[in-house]
């Protein structure tokens, strides 16, 4: 059998050689060195927040229907998070691709839209072929441009210099603090509308009920508590070993003891029980009426469950009891409710 040629053997990869470790140094010097460049050109951006800005906001927030977001390659990235910080910030807004939009989701865009084109270079052809539909339709155009004489800057209704002095690549290809540049300037253009519109807390949590925020801006107690038998109660006449089978049966670590109209006259709760035993009462013998706590804290539905988590915090409890608008008991609830409904 023929030997392989020594030009094709020295050119297979040598497997038991490792790469050499990058120097530490030189890792930690270019690295910062990108993040001043970057500084640098979001520092230039502060100037350009003047006239072009509040045109382009006065678009958006007068806009009845939605911002069109759109740019290609890392341009159009940045594009889809802008349209997603300006919609969960109050104003509508969806990205569409511009390749995409020439082959039919053009019509995704209607008349009461405004159009906003990210385009560093200012000249991207494929938002340039769909500029003449935009235009045909009437919807204004605010672009985000790093070349103000471009041919998108000069089509523009609007057009918000975004211009850099440098890319951090070393090599000034990949878009890196031009790409920063045009994301900070779409948040701001998020936080100006979201400030003109007085969007508070509240309204940003009914755009994110699946987070965190949303869950303790939205959630009450009536979205929470435990209803119906699954209620742990029993009448002031109970025995303590009757009121002890309730709590078993529901889990939730007390019982409230009500009237024949379901008015709270007490709680007894795990805490209770303990103190019970430490006085050694009989279980068969005593009435719950006996050694209930008298004066619980009760609460309403409407409550939201992120302050029924205060309440309890405060008050070292650990369930609560939910009362109607006749203060008859509808509902109950303990901490490990708040804590499968993800509030704590």
């Amino acid at each position: 059998m023929a030997q392989p040629s020594s030009t094709f053997a020295d050119a297979a990869p040598n497997k038991t050689t490792a790469s050499p470790v990058p120097d530490a140094e030189k890792l930690i010097r270019a690295g910062r060195e990108v993040i001043e460049t970057e500084a640098r050109a979001l520092g230039g951006l502060l100037a350009r927040v003047g006239d072009a800005f509040v045109a382009a906001c006065r678009l958006m927030y007068a806009c009845d229907g939605r911002v069109v977001v759109t740019g290609m390659g890392k341009s159009g990235h940045v594009g889809r998070k802008i349209a997603a910080t300006l919609a969960s910030a109050g104003t509508p807004a969806f990205f569409l691709h511009p390749g995409e939009a020439s082959h039919g989701d053009l019509g995704m865009i209607t008349a009461r839209d405004v159009a906003l084109a990210l385009s560093n270079s200012g000249n991207t052809s494929e938002i340039l072929t769909i500029l003449p539909m935009i235009k045909r339709l009437g919807v204004p155009l605010i672009s985000l441009c790093g070349n103000p004489d471009s041919r998108i800057a000069l089509e523009a209704d609007v057009n918000i210099d975004v211009s850099v002095e440098q890319e951090a690549c070393p090599l000034g290809l990949a878009p890196t603090a031009s790409t920063t540049a045009a994301l900070a300037m779409g948040d701001a253009l998020s936080i100006a509308l979201l400030d003109a519109r007085g969007f508070n807390a509240e309204d940003f949590a009914r755009s994110h009920p699946g987070g965190r925020l949303g869950r303790r801006l939205l959630l009450r107690l009536g979205d929470v508590m435990h209803t119906g038998n699954e209620i742990p109660a029993v009448t002031p006449q109970a025995r303590l070993s009757e009121a002890l089978m309730e709590m078993t049966r529901t889990r939730l670590g007390m019982t409230a003891i009500i009237d024949d109209d379901r008015r709270v006259l007490g709680i007894f709760t795990d805490g209770d029980l303990r103190r019970a035993f430490e006085k050694q009462i009989d279980v068969h013998m005593t009435r719950i009426s006996e050694i209930m706590t008298r004066g619980c804290t009760t609460v309403t539905a409407d409550l939201l469950a992120a302050e029924a988590l205060n309440i309890m915090q405060q008050r070292a409890i650990n369930a609560l009891l939910v009362l109607d608008d006749d203060q008859r008991l509808i509902g109950a609830l303990n901490m490990h409710d708040l804590l499968r409904a993800g509030v704590l």
